[in-house]
């Protein structure tokens, strides 16, 4: 399984001695040139932490990485990808200082497709916003896109900003989760033990979708 998070405006500012080193982080064979590029030299001498402690926005909050098991950190590690306008793709142990820059497709999208295409993932669970989608489109058939709507009154309608929340939920609910799903079946399961969901098959283009009703 592999989900793709979003990053957040909203970041901690490390304390302590650790510096960015743009060789140890991940996918560094394939992203080292653009992210040396697009780093200024502020952020280089500046503190720096693990990118799961310094992302801090709604999903992130609600994700909770601190009060996970050590089993679901360990999950998490290997299952999560960050998305990032100046680092393309991180992992959640990747130690980034805080910065502030908005994701341009034409930075990324060559450079993310030769380190992501080859992925060995049963599963990808997307839970990115539509402004970081972009950058790279994942294999349509093993890949669930997560959506999130009102129900009120007996209507069906789109939530915006609050649907940052239900995906960190969800994220970490496939993380505590003891075994790793690997179809959108499974996944489904999952997702029902905490939501009202629908799922929707992969269609042409189109990812499968995963839809959860908050009433």
């Amino acid at each position: 399984m592999l989900i793709l998070l979003p990053p957040s405006e909203g970041k901690n500012q490390p304390a302590g001695k650790s510096k960015l080193n743009l060789t140890k982080l991940a996918f560094a064979d394939h992203l080292l040139d653009v992210r040396t590029r697009l780093v200024t030299k502020p952020l280089t001498t500046a503190p720096a932490a693990k990118a799961i402690d310094v992302y801090s926005g709604v999903l992130y909050q609600a994700l909770d990485w601190g009060s996970l098991s050590a089993s679901a950190k360990a999950r998490g590690d290997k299952s999560l990808l960050i998305v990032s306008a100046i680092f393309g793709v991180l992992r959640p142990s990747d130690v980034i200082p805080n910065y502030k820059a908005k994701i341009k497709g034409s930075d990324w999208k060559s450079v993310l497709k030769s380190a992501l295409d080859g992925l060995d993932a049963d599963l990808i669970v997307d839970c990115r916003s539509s402004t970081c989608a972009g950058v790279w489109q994942s294999p349509p058939d093993r890949t669930v896109a997560v959506r999130v709507f009102k129900k009120e009154r007996g209507k069906i309608s789109v939530i915006t900003h609050l649907s940052k929340k239900y995906r960190g939920e969800l994220t970490r609910e496939l993380l505590k989760s003891g075994k790793s799903p690997k179809t959108p079946a499974e996944l489904l399961k999952i997702a029902e033990k905490k939501f009202d969901c629908k799922l929707t098959k992969a269609k042409g283009n189109l990812p499968w979708y995963l839809d959860l009703i908050i009433s």
